[in-house]
């Protein structure tokens, strides 16, 4: 298991989750030098429904999210 900080993570992400889906291998991420992330592969057994079955439900989406707000730029 290898640890990271934020911010060398924010600079080479693509690059690490390449090694995590790759090898297998956790990363635990760092904010001032105390772990507050952990990133780890999922199990390829499961399906995206299964993956997140356990918060099937509980998040609410308004349609709006998707909507466009060009309003308060005026013209472009």
């Amino acid at each position: 298991m290898i640890s990271v900080s934020k911010s060398k993570l924010k600079a080479k992400m693509l690059e690490y989750f390449r090694r995590v889906e790759e090898s297998g291998e956790e990363i635990i991420v760092t904010s001032h030098n105390k772990p507050v992330l952990k990133i780890t592969r999922l199990d390829h057994t499961h399906t995206v429904h299964e993956a997140f079955s356990d918060i099937r439900g509980s998040i609410n989406l308004d349609d709006s999210i998707m909507s466009p707000e060009t309003d308060e730029w005026g013209e472009v």
